[in-house]
C-alpha cells in the first residue's frame, strides 16, 4: 500500500511499543506514527492558554520519553568507535548513547518544570470555582465527544461567541459562561474538551484540570452527535472518562445533537439507545428551549428557606436573593421588604438578623 500510495508516513490506529514502530518502520522503510502521536499532535494546535499549552507539552514528552532513542546506524557507529586498545566493549559509551541521556534528563527536567506550573495553576482554578460555589452559582457542564457540536450548543444557549470549528479537539481551555433561568437564578455552563475513544491515559492525566470542571458540576449536559455512524460507543467512551475524573453520580443530561442531519428512522434507534433523550438542532434551533427548560430544572434547589423583614437600605441582600435563590412571596411593606424565599447557606446567614417567624 505504502508503494502503490507513494505514502510519505503509515499511521496506526492503536499505540506501539517503540519495538514495534522501529520493526515497522524498517519493514515500510517510510515514517510510523501511532493514534496517541496523531491526538497529542492535534491537540498541541488547538491549545490556546498557557495552561492548555504547558498540559500538551507535558503530555507529549511523556510520551516521548520511553520512545527516545538513537537513530539508524550512526550511533553504534559512534559507540562502536569508542572500541579500541581496551578491548572489546570497554569504553563503548560513546557520545551517541551520552546524547540519548542528556536529552532524557533534559527531559525529565522540563517535566518537573510543566508539572510545577501545572500545579500553580491550579489554586486560581478553584478560587474561581470556590467563588461561584460561594455565591451558590449552580454549574452545568457540557461534555461530549469530540466534534460531537458542544461548542455551536454553547452558543446556542449563552450567546457566548465561542470558536466553533468542524475539527477535532478544537476545544481545550473551558470556557465558562454566565447564563439565566428563567425564574431569574443564574448559573454557569462549561464547554469541555472533547473526548475520544481509547483516550491516551497521558492526557486524562494531563487533562485532569480541565476534566474538573465535569467532575465539579451539578449537572452534565452529555452531547452525542446524532448522525455518527457509532453513537453507543461515544456515549460509553463519554462515561468512562466522566466516571474515571469522579462524575459518575452527577446528573446527566443526553443531547442528541445535528438533529437537523438524521431521519425518522434513526432517531426512532437512537430514542431506543436513550429513551429519555432530547434531539436538538444547534444550527435549526430545534429542541434548543426544551433543553434549556431541562437544564434549569435539573438546577439544584437552594438549600434553606427563610422568610426577612429586610430593611430597604439592604437592596443588596434582596437583589442577592433575586439572583442565586427562588423567590417563593415578596412583598413591601413600611419596615422594609418582606421576602419568603429559597437561598443557600451562606445568604441565609446573611439574613438570619433580619428573619420572621410566622
Amino acid at each position: 500500500m505504502v508503494l502503490a500510495l507513494g505514502a510519505d508516513t503509515v499511521i496506526a490506529d492503536t499505540e506501539l511499543a517503540p519495538s514495534q514502530r522501529r520493526a515497522l518502520e524498517d519493514v515500510v522503510k517510510v515514517k510510523v506514527i501511532d493514534r496517541t502521536t496523531v491526538i497529542l499532535d492535534i491537540f498541541s494546535q488547538h491549545a490556546k492558554s498557557r495552561e492548555g499549552k504547558a498540559q500538551v507539552e507535558l503530555a507529549q514528552l511523556e510520551y516521548l520519553l520511553p520512545r527516545l532513542r538513537g537513530w539508524g546506524d550512526s550511533m553504534s557507529r559512534q559507540a562502536g568507535g569508542q572500541v579500541g586498545a581496551g578491548g572489546a566493549g570497554m569504553g563503548s559509551r560513546g557520545p551517541g548513547e551520552t546524547k540519548i541521556e542528556l536529552d532524557r534528563r533534559r527531559i525529565r527536567t522540563r517535566m518537573a518544570q510543566l508539572r510545577r506550573q501545572i500545579k500553580d495553576f491550579g489554586p486560581a482554578r478553584a478560587a474561581k470555582r470556590a467563588e461561584r460555589k460561594r455565591h451558590t452559582v449552580p454549574s452545568v457542564a457540557i461534555a461530549g465527544y469530540t466534534n460531537a457540536g458542544k461548542s455551536s450548543l454553547l452558543n446556542r444557549l449563552t450567546s457566548a461567541g465561542v470558536l466553533v470549528e468542524n475539527a477535532l479537539f478544537a476545544t481545550l481551555d473551558a470556557t465558562v459562561r454566565r447564563a439565566q433561568a428563567a425564574d431569574g437564578r443564574v448559573y454557569t455552563l462549561t464547554d469541555t474538551v472533547g473526548f475520544v475513544r481509547n483516550l491516551p491515559h497521558q492526557l486524562v492525566e494531563a487533562f485532569r484540570s480541565t476534566l474538573e470542571e465535569v467532575a465539579d458540576s451539578d449537572v452534565i449536559v452529555h452531547v452525542v452527535d446524532a448522525a455518527h455512524p457509532d453513537p453507543a460507543a461515544q456515549l460509553a467512551t463519554v462515561r468512562d472518562v466522566i466516571g474515571d475524573v469522579g462524575g459518575r453520580d452527577i446528573r446527566e443530561i443526553v443531547v442528541f445533537n445535528k438533529a437537523d442531519l438524521v431521519g425518522d428512522d434513526t432517531r426512532l434507534v437512537l430514542r431506543g439507545l436513550e429513551p429519555t433523550a432530547l434531539f436538538v438542532s444547534s444550527r435549526t434551533g430545534e429542541g434548543i428551549a426544551q433543553l434549556r427548560q431541562t437544564i434549569e430544572d435539573a438546577l439544584p434547589l437552594p438549600a434553606e428557606e427563610i422568610t426577612a423583614l429586610v430593611p430597604y437600605d439592604r437592596g443588596d441582600l434582596i437583589s442577592a436573593v433575586h439572583e442565586s435563590g427562588i423567590i417563593l412571596e415578596q412583598r413591601h411593606e413600611a419596615a422594609g421588604t418582606l421576602v419568603h424565599a429559597r437561598v443557600g447557606a451562606q445568604l441565609a446567614a446573611q439574613l438570619a438578623a433580619y428573619a420572621v417567624t410566622d
